[in-house]
């Protein structure tokens, strides 16, 4: 099958709702719309990058945050659309679908991207630039090394830009323990348990 035959059916300027309705068909892939209307189309997480979302979902839960303030693979909508690992939510703003399927950004407080191999240039800049001009305060990039390094960024309000998190430039997810996070977080006014 050729590239003609592919796109033949495709919408000269893919909307949100395109999008959805082309995630909705295709459970093999995920679907995301950068702000320049540009789409990427990615097969799903290999067992061990989802084994680690899996992981620091279960790490979330254990220390405070409830099923409704943390989703995996939720799509949100940042004038593109984005699929992020995991997002954490504030207490009692949950994901609401804005004017598609995919959420608005309201309430949402972290954004976790797993690093692939297929991702990584996408992950370091492309999304950290979106989820900062979409104003989400805080992104974690979480390596695919032997520690699973996360790198913590705060939003600095001033230039619009995400800073390395105060305190240090990342850790090791294995040894995270609740006071050091909550004390990132409560140093950015984000902890709301």
């Amino acid at each position: 099958m050729g590239g003609e035959a592919v796109g033949a059916g495709m919408p000269l300027q893919v909307s949100l709702d395109d999008l959805a309705a082309m995630a909705a068909a295709d459970e093999n892939h995920r679907y995301e719309l950068s702000l320049e209307g540009v789409l990427s189309v990615a097969a799903l997480a290999e067992p061990g990058h989802a084994l680690l979302v899996s992981r620091l979902f279960a790490w979330l839960l254990a220390n405070g945050y409830t099923p409704d303030q943390v989703a995996i693979d939720c799509g949100i909508n940042i004038g593109g659309a984005r699929v992020p690992d995991l997002t954490v939510w504030a207490k009692g703003s949950p994901p609401r679908s804005s004017r598609s399927s995919y959420a608005d950004t309201a309430g949402l407080l972290l954004v976790i991207e797993v690093l692939s191999r297929e991702s990584e240039v996408i992950d370091r800049i492309i999304k950290k630039a979106e989820y900062a001009r979409a104003r989400i305060p805080c992104y974690w990039i979480v390596e695919r090394d032997n520690g699973a390094t996360v790198r913590q960024y705060a939003l600095d309000v001033d230039t619009g830009a995400y800073q390395l998190s105060p305190g240090g430039p990342s850790v090791n997810a294995a040894s995270i323990v609740t006071t050091v996070v909550r004390l990132k977080l409560d140093h950015l006014g984000l902890v709301d348990l």
